[in-house]
């Protein structure tokens, strides 16, 4: 199987209409369509390490969510000239490393293959609730068992071996009605308001964060407990909160790929800390 046969079998099974060359980021970053694929790595974002890990274990088919090349549409007329480029670009050469990037259509997928896994990774399917009718494709809103902030921190803490949990809000409320807001989605995908917004509609206690900006709904969360509302925030990070969706992206694969081995490597949270 070709990689241009792995990378249509996926597009056809999202259902998605393919959208345009020249309006999507899920193109091929290296290597050619027409090489035969031996192994398959998804993984939120193709690293160095990850690069490697794939060439130890023989892959040469990368499926990456975010970005090779360091930003959103991947381009790479700026990094000609520049040393960590070459160096990456020559590893990858040197293997012979095709990288996808299956990120638009992903999302499109009317179950959106990130919050697909995000659900099966952590059990959180049947607690899905409608959002308002203004705001179906924004995020997903869950209701809970019943449980407090601190008690979801050290969940994720272990599920997603976190080293630190940030938050907004007092550790001890009570948290059932939640929203979950992957990736970049918390930034409000170009209208900062709309998590707040989703959280005042849906009646919600907490939003789970991707990416933050300290002064739009972290500023929001922060003023409503200062003011005594019931609500608070988690923030998961960009990278913990969509890898899941590229480590059950594998198994969804299964009918598209048959007998090619498809293994998931964890990117990894790209920060360290000082405790």
């Amino acid at each position: 199987m070709t990689v241009k046969e792995v990378i249509d079998g996926i597009l056809k099974k999202t259902g998605v209409e393919p959208l345009p060359h020249d309006k999507t980021c899920d193109q091929l970053m290296t290597g050619s369509y027409d090489m035969e694929v031996k192994k398959i790595v998804t993984t939120f974002m193709a690293t160095v390490e990850v690069i490697k890990k794939a060439i130890d274990i023989g892959a040469n088919l990368i499926i990456t969510h975010e970005p090779t090349w360091f930003t959103g549409k991947d381009t790479t007329d700026w990094l000609k000239d520049d040393p960590v480029y070459r160096r990456k670009k020559e590893l990858i050469d040197q293997h012979n490393i095709c990288i996808w990037r299956f990120h638009d259509h992903m999302h499109m997928d009317k179950e959106d293959g990130i919050y697909r896994g995000f659900d099966i990774e952590f059990g959180w399917g049947d607690y899905k609730i409608e959002n308002p009718a203004s705001m179906k494709r924004f995020g997903a809103c869950y209701q809970l068992p019943e449980t407090t902030l601190e008690e979801l921190c050290y969940f994720f803490k272990e599920k997603l071996n976190m080293q630190v949990v940030q938050i907004v809000g007092n550790p001890k409320m009570r948290v059932e009605r939640v929203s979950v807001l992957v990736g970049g989605g918390s930034l409000g995908l170009g209208t900062e308001e709309m998590p707040m917004v989703l959280m005042n509609e849906n009646n919600l206690d907490l939003l789970i964060c991707g990416e933050i900006t300290e002064w739009t709904t972290t500023a929001y969360v922060r003023d409503a407990a200062e003011l005594g509302f019931n609500k608070g925030m988690l923030v998961l990070g960009h990278e913990r909160s969509e890898e899941p969706g590229m480590k059950h992206l594998g198994p969804w694969m299964e009918d598209i790929v048959q007998d090619i081995e498809t293994h998931f490597i964890d990117s990894k949270e790209p920060f360290k800390y000082i405790l």
